[in-house]
């Protein structure tokens, strides 16, 4: 019962930030002259894809009751869901580190390694190019598991190393993170301006060859960057979940979490868990690159991982770090920003108003662990030790 508690209180303070936030926007919009009305519209329609208005053209579906006439467009929609996948993936990234009581600010960097391993991979096995489509030779039963269990094993091995810095050197995992963020960018940048530059690209711009078409994850709605990387990041969800709240591992990384030295003295093997626990998180970060290249770029290009690691941090605190959470953090902030582009194009308001709203929800959803001291420096920031030690208790 206090668990489910705990969870109803989480719920609510998300959506008293989210509130905020859009308040906060709403408030700095008038004062600067725009029409909030408008903007709030434009919003909407943007992240949903629903509009006043009759349909017109195949991808937009009639809805509305009466006299009331609206649609719905699937692309906008797609493309809004497309912008959310990356932010899941990051996001659980984020959370199962924090519950292992580890700050990965890493995710960044573990998403571009595994999206450059993905498309290497993705680029074997070709067969003939014939139209500037490349015709994979392997079938893509095999071709697209292969290439995002590369992309999630990349991951997870340069996860695992400061995970195992801080085991075994006791480097602290924001510093080895952000250090190895830069080390990701660089090598891949050397990579496909030397070695790994596609050779038949009439662009000065450095990039990987394109990958083969078996490779390719297909997208939901023609011509959208919408594919089945959702279903499976909504999948990794349950199954995280899962092996925090049912499993054995899940359990050692929850006690490490809340107490290293406590853990250890319970017969918990402490170093194994903090690498087992990074080498995951890189897993999952690793995994929301290969299915960026895999269904929207086809190959690797610099930038392809934007910023989702670091707003994976946003995406894992307004989710309460759990599985359903962060599924449903990463469709806001991934609806949100597509639906600021939109907000943009039709009314002019800059679409950084969106970063204001970030900014508010982190702060609000932070305050309340402004009191905590019992967690190690950085982490205390994010977990909140009674709740999640009183959660723990009922729950196992």
């Amino acid at each position: 019962m206090r668990a489910r508690m705990l969870e109803s209180g989480g719920f609510w303070r998300a959506l008293f930030s989210v509130l905020a936030g859009l308040l906060l926007a709403a408030l700095l919009m008038k004062a600067s002259g725009y029409d909030v009305g408008a903007a709030l519209s434009a919003l909407w329609s943007g992240a949903t894809g629903i509009a006043p208005g009759p349909s017109r053209g195949p991808n937009q579906i009639p809805i509305g009751i009466g006299a009331w006439k609206a649609h719905l467009d699937k692309f906008v929609l797609a493309q809004s869901l497309a912008r959310a996948t990356p932010l899941i993936w990051a996001g659980l990234s984020v959370a199962l580190a924090l519950r292992g009581g580890l700050f990965n600010i890493g995710a960044q960097g573990q998403l571009i390694v595994g999206a450059l391993a993905a498309a290497v991979v993705g680029m074997l096995g070709k067969g003939s190019e014939a139209g500037g489509d490349v015709t994979g030779g392997w079938p893509p039963w095999l071709h697209v598991p292969l290439t995002l269990l590369t992309g999630a094993a990349a991951g997870a091995v340069w996860g695992a190393i400061p995970g195992w810095l801080k085991a075994r050197r006791g480097v602290h995992e924001v510093l080895s993170t952000i250090l190895l963020n830069y080390i990701a960018a660089d090598i891949a940048s050397y990579l496909v301006t030397h070695g790994l530059k596609d050779p038949n690209s009439h662009s000065m711009a450095p990039q990987t060859g394109l990958m083969a078409a078996s490779a390719w994850l297909t997208p939901a709605v023609p011509g959208s960057n919408l594919t089945v990387g959702l279903l499976l990041a909504v999948t990794a969800a349950a199954l995280v979940a899962f092996l925090l709240q049912r499993t054995a591992l899940g359990y050692e990384i929850r006690a490490v979490g809340l107490g290293q030295a406590a853990a250890e003295a319970t017969g918990i093997p402490a170093v194994r868990t903090l690498v087992v626990t990074m080498g995951l998180a890189g897993a999952l970060a690793g995994l929301a690159g290969a299915v960026e290249v895999m269904g929207v770029h086809h190959r690797y290009v610099p930038g392809v991982a934007a910023t989702y690691g670091f707003d994976g941090i946003a995406v894992a605190l307004l989710g309460g770090l759990t599985g359903s959470g962060t599924v449903a953090s990463g469709l806001f902030f991934g609806l949100l920003a597509s639906g600021a582009s939109g907000m943009q194009r039709s009314t002019d308001v800059p679409d950084a108003i969106t970063v204001i709203v970030q900014a508010v929800v982190i702060l609000v959803i932070g305050v309340r662990y402004l009191r905590k001291r019992a967690l190690p420096p950085l982490v205390a920031a994010v977990l909140d030790t009674d709740e999640r030690r009183e959660e723990d208790a009922d729950r196992i």
